[in-house]
């Protein structure tokens, strides 16, 4: 049994297709393929609010090679979901009812939404009870927050700040005091604060940081790959520590958000579980289709 999950970021576009696998105490699944295409839908987001004609045909064109992969590799469900760069955009909807007609169907889902689908990748397991947590997504174009007590969610919020819009120069200094406001608020009431990270740029990072990945990074260590990282070219960031291009820049951005919100949560360390949204889209599915 296979499924597929399709994320429309704004950096970059994302098909997991999984295997799914029956154990004694429910399902998980294995990754098959992974696919990723930088399409940078963002940059047309976020300065002019609405898609070329070559980003729209762009990602129609990606779209029909993922459903013609999905057909070979036998996929009998997926999920398509479209984030900050989608919602952003006014052609939007024309776009969508493009893709429609090539056999997929496309949600775009709001920032709560969002962190409800990473969430599905039960990382609630990597909570202790007794804890606090601030669970934080950067992506292209906005950061969603979730604040977890007792291993139940306590608050949640979407700003729309992200790399692309940084890089692009959209983000605001009131979407930033937005930000330190609400982690200082929602924070302070506790005594420890630990991070869960999700996002390509933090995966990256705890790479970076630790060769195993259950490490956690300390705020120390973040601040230290943070200058050593500026301390590149962006040239040299591609050619000399071996990033992608797409990466190479945004990872400075993100870096920064991160950074942000670790000094006004006094969040001493945060946690990397390499975990993102095409990975919370196949548990959707495991949920819909097979526990009920």
């Amino acid at each position: 049994m296979r499924y597929a999950a399709i994320d429309i970021g704004s950096n970059a576009v994302r098909l997991l297709i999984a295997d799914i696998v029956q154990e004694k105490e429910g399902f998980s699944f294995k990754k098959n393929t992974l696919l990723r295409v930088p399409l940078r839908l963002g940059d047309d987001a976020f300065i002019h609010q609405k898609l070329s004609p070559k980003k729209a045909d762009n990602l129609v064109k990606t779209m029909r090679a993922f459903r013609e992969l999905m057909d070979v590799y036998n996929v009998e469900d997926y999920m398509a979901c479209a984030t900050s760069a989608m919602r952003d955009v006014t052609n939007g909807p024309e776009v969508v009812k493009r893709v429609s007609e090539i056999g997929i169907d496309i949600a775009i889902i709001d920032g709560t939404k969002e962190a409800e689908i990473i969430y599905n990748s039960h990382l609630e397991a990597k909570m202790d009870m007794d804890k606090v947590y601030l669970y934080i997504d950067v992506g292209g174009g906005s950061t969603e927050l979730s604040l977890f007590a007792n291993a139940k969610l306590v608050n949640s919020k979407s700003f729309n700040l992200g790399t692309i819009r940084i890089l692009d120069n959209k983000d605001e200094q009131e979407t930033w005091d937005d930000l330190k406001e609400w982690v200082t608020t929602n924070t302070k009431m506790y005594k420890q604060v630990y991070g869960i990270g999700t996002g390509g740029n933090i995966n990256k990072l705890s790479r970076l940081a630790n060769e195993k990945g259950d490490k956690p990074i300390s705020y120390a260590k973040l601040k230290a790959l943070y200058h050593y990282l500026t301390s590149y070219s962006l040239k040299e960031r591609i050619t000399l520590l071996g990033l992608n291009d797409d990466r190479a820049d945004v990872i400075i951005p993100a870096t920064e958000i991160f950074m942000t919100i670790m000094k006004y949560g006094h969040l001493k360390q945060i946690m990397v579980p390499r975990v993102g949204l095409v990975d919370g889209v196949i548990h959707t599915l495991i949920k819909k289709n097979l526990l009920k």
